[in-house]
């Protein structure tokens, strides 16, 4: 169930920006489309950073 998650259907992002209304709600698309997995990147980048300045001051 979590890879559905990750994926997307392309399909409906290609169909949402045909049916654009201007530019505007393009780049929101992409940013919506995006955003969550450089928020994941993030989360996992602070998770690593944490554990390995924890384990070098023990």
């Amino acid at each position: 169930m979590g890879v559905f998650m990750v994926l997307q259907d392309v399909s409906e992002i290609e169909k949402k920006m045909q049916e654009a209304p201007d530019s505007s709600y393009e780049i929101g698309v992409a940013i919506g489309t995006y955003l969550p997995f450089v928020v994941l990147i993030l989360v996992a980048y602070l998770f690593y950073y944490y554990s390995k300045k924890r384990r070098g001051s023990e």
